[in-house]
């Protein structure tokens, strides 16, 4: 069956109730009640979150759902030691979620959905000499439900070079919504990371984190919280005096509620594994990709919210 055709009338009808929401106060009380250490209310929330979603609690560094004081410290929580072994590969997949973009950039354009793109420059928040750095480039936009490990670990080594925060809007990036909202990923709020990949690579790589509805905040291991504040205009740190170097596998931040990962991956000859297909299921660790012959952009994304 093919997967659903993008931006059609039909598409579009299915998101338009999220334009009536109140999306940035839902998102505010989402944050305050995710916070908050109420005892047995956020034990009964816990299990019952669990319950709905099915989280393999068995995986977890801390099974028990009585242990956590908050629940963003159950939905942040650390893996058990050995749960995601990193492959061999040049490109590992940095989080745990499904595959609903991938591929070869279109010049500087990214498929969001079947036969409808966006550019790197409005996902890099209007920077063109960034983007046209990624001309003939790849990429890979990964979708984390709620109940996936929400840690976002590094796909290759990698020295940070900037981070900016881009303020926009709160729209879900469930899979529906990416078929039936323009330019999604470069309307939402998003907190794009910069690094310089490691010897042998032909150039720099970013990471975009991409928020979304009740994704209270983001935060990276090197600043703590980006998000909020929120002040309504893109802000911007350099790490060029100071660059950090962070190893393939380590951490590099997380989402407070769940969201959406953008990788831009340097030009040159890539292939993505070859078991990678648009809606398939992903762990991080897992191999990604490795530099060879090229790859071509993929169909539309066929996973569920």
């Amino acid at each position: 069956m093919p997967p659903p055709e993008a931006f059609t009338p039909a598409a579009r009808r299915a998101v338009w109730p999220q334009h009536l929401l109140p999306r940035r106060t839902l998102t505010d009380l989402a944050g305050r009640v995710a916070r908050a250490r109420l005892g047995a209310l956020t034990t009964g929330l816990i299990r019952a979150f669990v319950r709905r979603y099915g989280v393999d609690m068995a995986e977890a560094a801390d099974p028990d759902p009585a242990h956590y004081e908050s629940f963003n410290a159950f939905f942040t929580r650390a893996l058990a030691p050995g749960a995601r072994p990193l492959a061999q590969a040049d490109w590992l997949c940095p989080v745990d979620g499904a595959i609903s973009e991938f591929g070869a950039l279109d010049g500087q354009r990214l498929l969001q959905a079947k036969g409808h793109h966006y550019s790197a420059r409005a996902l890099l928040g209007g920077d063109a000499e960034l983007a046209a750095r990624f001309e003939g480039g790849h990429f890979a936009t990964l979708y984390l439900s709620p109940r996936d490990y929400h840690r976002i670990h590094m796909p290759a080594t990698g020295r940070l070079r900037q981070m900016v925060h881009v303020p926009g809007e709160l729209f879900s990036v469930n899979p529906t919504t990416a078929r039936g909202l323009p330019d999604l990923f470069a309307r939402n709020e998003r907190v794009v990371c910069v690094f310089d990949a490691g010897p042998g690579a032909p150039g720099p790589f970013v990471m975009a984190l991409v928020g979304a509805t009740i994704v209270g905040s983001m935060a990276t291991t090197w600043h703590g919280v980006v998000n909020p504040p929120r002040p309504g205009v893109v802000r911007h740190w350099s790490y060029d005096e100071a660059p950090l170097q962070l190893e393939r596998g380590q951490e590099m931040g997380r989402f407070l509620l769940g969201s959406t990962v953008v990788l831009l991956l340097p030009p040159g000859p890539l292939a993505f594994d070859p078991a990678w297909a648009p809606g398939g299921a992903i762990r991080m660790g897992q191999a990604m990709a490795r530099r060879g012959r090229t790859t071509t952009a993929s169909a539309a994304p066929a996973a569920t919210a």
